[in-house]
């Protein structure tokens, strides 16, 4: 699951957040497998769609992280959930999407398959009020 100021997030849903108030990000992860994963990271990587094919990455003067946007993670035990906290604080208005990307660091111990289908993320920033 993943949750943006609070609010799941799934392919229909456009979260809407202020420009300049830092946004939480929750991403949690339920390992179903038999056996635990890991090491692996994760890394969120905000993006822009222009809706013709092209998606802009260079975005470092619109959106930054509070902290880190890559979370390193030892292990996720069978059945259980890991939780993983950020923020995002966004700069400029806009429609962004997050793009999230599982870095395995053992060959040997596949991550489910259920985590490279999380939802897709469109944040839409808008002017505070």
């Amino acid at each position: 699951d993943i949750l943006v100021d609070g609010k799941l997030c799934d392919c229909d849903i456009v979260v809407n957040c202020k420009v300049g108030d830092p946004i939480p990000l929750e991403v949690k992860l339920t390992n179903w497998s038999k056996h635990s994963v890991g090491p692996f990271a994760l890394t969120v990587t905000p993006y822009q769609d222009y809706q013709n094919g092209v998606h802009n990455y260079e975005l470092q003067d619109a959106i930054t992280f509070v902290g880190s946007n890559t979370f390193y993670i030892e292990s996720v035990k069978p059945t259980k959930d890991s939780v993983y906290f950020g923020a995002l604080l966004f700069l400029y208005t806009g429609d962004f999407y997050l793009n999230i990307k599982f870095h395995e660091d053992n060959c040997s111990k596949e991550l489910p398959v259920s985590w490279f289908c999380l939802p897709s993320v469109h944040i839409r920033a808008v002017e505070p009020v």
